[in-house]
Formats: structure tokens, sequence, C-alpha cells
């Protein structure tokens, strides 16, 4: 199965840029009810994810949500690159389903590590119906 054809497209998907501030990643995050958003570098590549956690964790360290304080610190000084990785625009779908079982959504990337989009559970979830359904149907034709 393509990849391609079921992940969200980057155009569709929130992103935070490492450079933005915690306060504006906080921001982000909460009007959106995201529990991680992607991390990209000023090309667009990936870079990683920030979650929930990173930025309660920097709250605890800094025992402060003055904003100011949060204004202060970059998104690249708080997330963890080794969390979330991605997967290349031509993984399989196994592959894809494997790392989805530990993240809630996978990344996508080209050969640049330019962030394509995201495939999330729902996403793997959908295709296997879809693909369920039309063996159905070819098998009634038969």
């Amino acid at each position: 199965m393509n990849i391609a054809k079921i992940m969200i497209p980057k155009a569709c998907t929130m992103v935070l840029h490492q450079d933005n501030t915690v306060r504006q990643g906080l921001e982000t995050m909460c009007h959106n009810s995201y529990t991680a958003i992607p991390v990209l570098d000023a090309q667009g590549g990936y870079v990683g994810c920030v979650t929930e956690g990173d930025f309660l964790r920097h709250i605890l360290a800094v025992n402060s949500t003055d904003k100011k304080k949060l204004e202060q610190t970059k998104i690249r000084d708080i997330m963890r690159s080794d969390f979330c990785p991605a997967v290349s625009i031509r993984a399989t779908f196994q592959e894809v389903m494997d790392l989805a079982m530990e993240q809630n959504f996978v990344p996508v990337v080209d050969d640049r590590n330019a962030l394509c989009g995201i495939v999330t559970r729902r996403n793997l979830l959908g295709a296997v119906g879809k693909n369920y359904v039309d063996q159905k149907l070819e098998l009634q034709r038969v």
C-alpha cells in the first residue's frame, strides 16, 4: 500500500519550527488540542516532535508559567529528537504500523528529510477497513 495515499499532507498538518518559543508552542498545542507536534528546521527538515511531556518538564524545570520566561526558551531546547522517528515516503505499510504501535502518528519524510505529512493511527485503521470492504466486495462479484 502506498503510504502517500493515506497520509495527511504537510499542508494540512500543524507543525512547529525549532526556533519557535515555548510560549508559541504551548499556544499552538493548546489551541489545537494536540498531544504532540512535528518540529521542523529552517529548511523544512524534520527534526523530531515536541510533546505535552516536554512542555511540562520545562515548566517544572524553570518553576514558572510566566509568559516572559516561556518566551525565552526555544522549542529546540525542550524537544527530544529521538522521539517519534519518521519513515521514508517509500516505507511499507508494515513499517508504519510498527511505529504507530509506539506513537500516535508517524511522520513521513522524503529523501532530503523534508516532512511530507503524517500518518495517524486513524489513517491506518481506515486503510485496513477500506481494504477489507474492497476485498469483501470483490469476493461477492465472483
